[in-house]
């Protein structure tokens, strides 16, 4: 498998603390960094105080922020063998962008010539047309399918709400077959997952349930997509058809 390599390896530091939805601070290097949190959403039920993580560094001088989070560890800190958690929502994208360049999505999708970004389809854009074929990708952080430390530390959070723009894709995915032949929902886990855990119901669990139905009887397919995430770069190690999955869920 063609590895997606980093410009530069990432660093390993330490968080301190998520001031925020956009930024934490880090200890790197002896010193402590404010840094940019490229996941607007919670990261599982973790405390992320005192949890290892990857940085990225920028050398663009018009950046406020120096250094970007872009991976964190579930393992106890004095684990040597750590496994990495990408939490990098729009690293995504450029993920998929390369795995279909390189064709190693071709148990999904092989039939093209072209791969295009950011598409408008009615009122939306959407990620990807690969060919004839809408491709939609999310990265879900609310629950991470993997197996903790005994060292770190959880706490209780609260049902989060679906946000409408989620609603509003696979509503356009499922309306674009009408056009065209297939339409993709695309999950990717930047990690190896390592054990499945329940998925936290939203508020508007029901809305949404019965939109994914709705598409998926329509013709929408659910993939599903794991990577390993190193401070080098990430590959694929898995791609799984899960449509039918969701009609049970």
């Amino acid at each position: 498998m063609l590895e997606y390599i980093f410009n530069k390896e990432l660093k390993e530091a330490v968080i301190i603390k998520r001031n925020s939805q956009f930024t934490m601070n880090v200890l790197i290097d002896g010193r402590e960094e404010k840094c940019h949190c490229p996941a607007t959403t919670r990261i599982g039920d973790v405390d992320v105080a005192g949890l290892h993580c990857l940085v990225s560094v920028s050398d663009d001088p018009k950046r406020k922020l120096k250094y970007t989070v872009e991976a964190v560890s579930m393992d106890n800190p004095d684990e040597k063998d750590k496994k990495w958690v990408g939490i990098n929502l729009i690293l995504s994208n450029k993920i998929v962008e390369f795995l279909l360049s390189t064709h190693q999505l071709d148990n999904m999708v092989s039939d093209y010539d072209e791969v295009k970004r950011e598409v408008f389809l009615g009122i939306s854009k959407l990620d990807f047309l690969v060919g004839s074929t809408y491709l939609e990708v999310k990265t879900p952080l609310t629950t991470i399918n993997v197996k903790y430390g005994d060292k770190v530390k959880t706490k209780k959070v609260t049902p989060f709400s679906s946000t409408d723009r989620m609603v509003k894709h696979v509503k356009e995915l499922a309306g674009s077959l009408k056009n065209h032949e297939r339409a993709i929902l695309l999950t990717v886990h930047q990690y190896e997952p390592t054990e499945i855990k329940p998925h936290l119901h939203s508020t508007n669990f029901e809305e949404v349930s019965a939109v994914m139905r709705e598409a998926v009887g329509k013709g929408v397919e659910c993939w599903n997509v794991d990577l390993k995430f190193s401070p080098k770069g990430v590959k694929l190690i898995g791609i799984t058809n899960t449509t039918d999955d969701l009609l049970k869920y």
